[in-house]
């Protein structure tokens, strides 16, 4: 009796649990050849990250692990998905494909090439659920058309039953293909890219995502509510993002964890509903990737100041809050999610600077860097997206940091030359007395930098220049 074999294409989705496409293949078929496919188009684009690719080869090198424990290795290719999905089709006779579906741009338009290209070799192509709760289809007005407003996509999300979380599969049948070798950063012409310390990146893979998960949900989502915003806890956080981007972790199965009593797990699941969102904004509305959501702000006169961009990008702005963000981001490939948007805001408000220059630079160095989840951020930061943050709401930096990292942990921890600032003075350094300045060890100018704005001022200025394209700017 002849084998019935399907190739099961791992994309975004390095996990065995609760795996739709997986299991698919396996209910319909003997034999499950699974393949990841290198892509250099994605590996080498304008948004090319050296740390989200290292993160990303070692989760496939766990589950290459975990896969070759089951039965059946994995089979690893490099180049044009659309002539390596085809090719192992072909040398294993598989007659079916089976993928979770990618809701991004460049993933859609690929997707439709790899099954043009296997229906004409008689592959069926079948995508399935799995990056999200809720696919962009189901969640719609009452007249079908996609939400621009957070809270309504929410309540319409909340009412939409969600499928039951699925088992990891306990063996799969050894398939004989070659397996091939996942390559180095070096093999991929990142070797010479610097990397943080290994010891500040989370650890890849399936199983120290489970961990992480595991944990934020035994000692940390309860509190979520009070410590979210809180810069200096350390643990106020879940951590997820990088495990969710790289579909480490199902957002399925975290939902049904999560749901429970209390505000911390409600307003965690909040969170989750932002992500899907920002994906499904993304997919009735693929031109936010290059474009403002709401058209006329893409007439403001951005600033073309590459000093201010380069003060910004590098944590010397003499904006301590801000200089601490950019630096964790630098030194972790993370940053907080509170400070994200107190350092987005700052670039393109204080410093009228492209919100199109930050979300490059922020997707060049975050290990979780995802275009929609990234692109909505900066939006909603630069009051150009949908739902967005209004334009005269333009976050004071030196509250944000008395706000958020009351003692000053935050700051310390990242400028570590302002360690010796009272936290009085911490978050605005130059209102120090000249007494206190001379105790510090701190010259401004010197050892930490002179700030490079004035924030009355510049917010006068992004008033005045919002302000007069907020006429053109509906959506």
């Amino acid at each position: 009796m002849t084998q019935r074999t399907a190739v099961v294409w791992f994309r975004r989705d390095l996990r065995l649990h609760d795996h739709p496409a997986l299991t698919a293949a396996m209910r319909e078929h003997d034999r499950i050849v699974p393949l990841f496919v290198l892509d250099p188009r994605l590996l080498g684009g304008r948004f090319a990250s050296p740390v989200r690719t290292w993160f990303m080869l070692e989760s496939v090198r766990q589950l290459a692990t975990s896969l070759a424990a089951l039965g059946a290795p994995l089979v690893i290719r490099t180049g044009d998905p659309v002539a390596e999905v085809a090719a192992v089709c072909a040398a294993t006779g598989a007659g079916d494909a089976y993928v979770s579906r990618d809701h991004a741009p460049y993933g859609r338009t690929r997707d439709i090439r790899v099954a043009e290209r296997l229906a004409m070799e008689n592959v069926a192509f079948h995508p399935k659920h799995g990056g999200l709760v809720h696919e962009p289809e189901a969640i719609t007005t009452v007249d079908g058309r996609p939400f621009t407003v957070y809270t309504p996509f929410r309540r319409a999300w909340e009412k939409v039953g969600r499928r039951a979380v699925l088992a990891a599969p306990s063996a799969l049948t050894r398939h004989g293909l070659d397996e091939g070798t996942i390559p180095s950063l070096a093999d991929l012409g990142l070797g010479g890219c610097s990397l943080p310390p290994l010891a500040m990146l989370p650890e890849p893979g399936e199983s120290a995502a489970r961990r992480r998960l595991d944990h934020w949900l035994e000692r940390g989502v309860d509190g979520y509510a009070t410590s979210r915003d809180r810069l200096d806890l350390e643990e106020g956080t879940s951590r997820l993002s990088a495990d969710l981007h790289f579909g480490l972790l199902s957002p399925n199965e975290i939902v049904e964890r999560a749901l429970g009593p209390g505000d911390g797990r409600r307003v965690f699941v909040n969170e989750l509903v932002w992500r899907e969102f920002y994906a499904h904004v993304l997919f009735h509305r693929p031109s936010v990737r290059e474009r403002s959501f709401r058209p006329g702000f893409d007439d403001l006169p951005w600033s073309d100041d590459e000093a201010a961009a380069l003060a910004w990008r590098t944590g010397m702005t003499g904006y301590p809050i801000v200089d601490a963000a950019m630096r964790q981001l630098a030194a972790s490939g993370w940053m907080h999610n509170r400070a994200r948007m107190i350092a987005a805001t700052f670039l393109t408000k204080d410093l009228l600077v492209d919100w199109r220059v930050g979300e490059a630079h922020f997707m060049r160095s975050l290990v979780d860097g995802d275009v929609a989840s990234n692109n909505g951020g900066w939006q909603w930061s630069a009051s150009t997206g949908t739902d967005p943050q209004p334009y005269f709401r333009i976050f004071n930096p030196v509250n944000q940091g008395r706000r958020h990292d009351p003692d000053g942990t935050y700051v310390r921890r990242w400028l570590p030359e302002l360690a010796r600032v009272p936290t009085e003075w911490i978050h605005a350094p130059w209102e120090m007395p000249t007494e206190v300045a001379a105790a510090t060890d701190v010259t401004l100018g010197v050892d930490y930098p002179i700030r490079i704005v004035d924030h009355p001022d510049a917010r006068r200025r992004a008033l005045a220049v919002y302000g007069s394209a907020r006429q053109g700017a509906a959506p």
